[in-house]
């Protein structure tokens, strides 16, 4: 399985932000949308990702206020990223080494969506699901003997 095949399934909806946005329009748009993330763009280039992770740093570490903070300083600027061919097993290794719950997925320098950890563990869930019922009707088809063999 390949990571096509999880945007395939998952649909391609992307919510992007400028750097120079304002992080409390951000977190808006993030609620609003119930996303855990936002590619940050600028000039049709990825520049940086905000998670919800950047938020919550930024909250702690500006005890709880966001006025005046704009998404370019928080974001994470060299978010790991895929493509489109990169197989399900490689990303989950990325995403475990790295702690990083967000992929940009690029193509050609275009960005074509964003796949969470969420996705990806849906992904395998459900290709387990179909393999199991598979191999269950598999053994319930499973031809019987017509002569035994005597030792």
């Amino acid at each position: 399985m390949k990571v096509c095949d999880i945007l395939r399934v998952k649909g391609s909806t992307l919510f992007t932000v400028a750097p120079d946005t304002a992080l409390q329009t951000a977190v808006l748009i993030m609620s609003e949308h119930d996303i855990g993330s936002l590619v940050v763009m600028e000039y049709e280039k990825i520049v940086g990702i905000l998670t919800f992770r950047e938020v919550i740093a930024a909250l702690a570490k500006h005890h709880g206020q966001l006025d005046g903070l704009r998404v370019q300083t928080v974001m994470n600027a060299s978010p790991l990223t895929c493509n489109m061919e990169t197989e399900i097993n490689e990303v989950r290794r990325m995403m475990l080494v790295e702690h990083a719950r967000y992929l940009p997925v690029i193509d050609q320098k275009m960005l074509m969506g964003v796949i969470s950890f969420y996705d990806v563990a849906k992904a395998v869930v459900e290709a387990q699901d179909f393999e199991n019922t598979m191999l269950k009707a598999y053994i319930r088809d499973w031809p019987e003997e017509t002569e035994k063999i005597s030792p």
